[in-house]
């Protein structure tokens, strides 16, 4: 008998088998990776550290990328609130005379009213024909109209939000003391009720309104140089009507320079609409009209001094930005003459014509 052997391989199966041998070695050393990298991961401790680090970032970033939405959000609605108000006003006739007044006299001599609808009517037979009114609200009902029963003003004191004149500035219907002054008695205004209502677009806004209002009665002078000089009642001209607004009703965080403002409507004809935004600061203790715009501009860049009838509203609505306001006068932007500007004081409530170079206080505002 023959001695079989096995043939050897061709070539070709040769090679592929030895490819097959490989892949599986290839393959094992692959499932050896896997495992070594599964081996390799975060522990559960890293895990968490990673995630309390991530917190603690979120918590220091959010808060201030949320305010500064909320400052630009504020600021778009403020701005077009005032664009709506100022055209509404613009459409008004003569804005005095709504209402009526019943005031009682007892044995003493002191009077009071004991009726008082200047407010509401104000609102009900002038301003809801011109601007889109959702609710109106008499001054026993001012929280159906969002109205907040507390604030925080500038300097954050928290205040009771007023509901007459008097208590939104208590200047405004009492004599002040203007010792060394020729024009005798303040604003002296009746001490009306604040009525509210709220608007198609949500904002919630307090009025003030003075049924009594009227414009300057200047009086022209020159002095030793021939300069010419204004002169009118300390006060200026009456405020005629005043609003308190929220921009978001009774949510928070019902502070004064962020969702609540203010704006004062001046003269009973020809009206002006002024609503600044006072920063929270004096820019200069003493500083003269010619260094207020720069003055202001280094404080912030988007501030200005006030003009006259801005500072007049700063007044009527102090009490929202300090409980203790500085007794300075402050300039303004307004000129009288090339050697004149009007100076105000913020405190109780008179301007006076001052010349250019003298150093007085400045509060910058935004618009």
């Amino acid at each position: 008998a023959r001695n079989w052997t096995m043939p050897p391989l061709r070539p070709e199966r040769e090679r592929r088998e030895r490819t097959n041998h490989a892949s599986v070695d290839n393959t094992c050393k692959g499932f050896d990776r896997r495992e070594n990298q599964r081996e390799a991961g975060f522990t559960m401790a890293e895990i968490l550290l990673s995630l309390t680090i991530i917190g603690v970032v979120a918590a220091i970033t959010l808060p201030s990328l949320t305010g500064n939405i909320n400052e630009r959000t504020w600021n778009t609605q403020r701005k077009a609130l005032y664009a709506r108000m100022s055209q509404a006003i613009a459409l008004m006739p003569a804005l005095n005379g709504y209402g009526t007044f019943t005031i009682s006299q007892d044995e003493t001599g002191s009077k009071s009213i004991t009726e008082d609808t200047a407010a509401e009517a104000f609102v009900t037979e002038g301003l809801s024909k011109v601007l889109k009114i959702n609710n109106i609200c008499d001054n026993d009902h001012l929280p159906d109209c969002g109205i907040v029963t507390s604030y925080t003003n500038m300097e954050g004191s928290l205040n009771a939000f007023p509901t007459t004149l008097s208590e939104l500035n208590s200047a405004l219907t009492s004599p002040a003391s203007l010792s060394g002054l020729d024009w005798g008695t303040s604003q002296n205004e009746i001490d009306t009720k604040i009525a509210a209502f709220e608007t198609q677009n949500g904002e919630s806004i307090a009025v003030v309104y003075n049924p009594n209002c009227h414009s300057d009665p200047m009086v022209t002078t020159t002095d030793s140089d021939g300069n010419t000089i204004l002169h009118d009642t300390p006060f200026g001209p009456l405020m005629c009507a005043n609003f308190i607004y929220d921009l978001n009703g009774n949510k928070g965080p019902n502070t004064v320079g962020k969702d609540i403002g203010f704006m004062s409507v001046l003269y009973p004809t020809d009206s002006v609409v002024v609503a600044p935004v006072p920063l929270v600061r004096d820019a200069s203790s003493s500083v003269t009209p010619y260094n207020a715009g720069n003055t202001c501009n280094t404080q912030d860049s988007e501030s200005r001094a006030p003009n006259i009838d801005e500072a007049a509203s700063m007044f009527y609505n102090k009490n929202l930005l300090s409980n203790n306001p500085n007794t300075a006068l402050y300039w303004s932007s307004s000129v009288i003459s090339p050697k004149y500007g009007w100076a105000y004081n913020l405190d109780i409530g008179y301007k006076l014509p001052r010349e250019h170079t003298q150093g007085r206080a400045l509060r910058c505002v935004k618009r």
